[in-house]
């Protein structure tokens, strides 16, 4: 049985690293949302500056243009992140696959020989019966 241990300690360690890519692909892209986020915020707060104030009119549109480059990057930056995402999922859900089945036959391993040793049991039980039998 110390081999199917040795496989199922293989297959969680491997589990776990792929649960930790997946963890720090997901933290990539929240933070890559985020900066989304705070890139619009930016934008309408410039937009308002820009209504109030004839000189930041002036520049406000190749502010919109730098705006939208930066906007653009990071909207390819995270399809790139949720394509990597996708993969380290499935990555994961065939490493847990692979786990659940060294776990089962680790199990059926050790129900089996939990029988062969209740059937030795039975038969040295049997044997001592029939040695008292003969011997009366």
């Amino acid at each position: 049985m110390k081999w199917a241990n040795s496989l199922i300690r293989i297959a969680n360690h491997e589990v776990e690293t792929l649960q930790k890519r997946l963890a720090e692909i997901v933290d990539r892209r929240a933070v890559m949302e985020t900066r989304l986020a705070l890139l619009h915020a930016e934008a309408e707060a410039e937009h308002a500056r820009a209504k109030d104030d004839v000189e930041a009119g002036w520049y406000h549109v190749g502010f919109v243009q730098g705006w939208r480059i930066r906007c653009d990057q990071l909207k390819a930056q995270i399809v790139q992140t949720l394509a990597e995402e996708a993969g380290a999922r499935d990555a994961l859900s065939r490493a847990f696959e692979e786990l659940k089945k060294f776990e089962h036959v680790a199990e059926v391993a050790r129900v089996a020989e939990t029988r062969e040793q209740g059937r030795r049991e039975t038969a040295a039980l049997d044997e001592m019966g029939l040695r008292r039998a003969m011997g009366r």
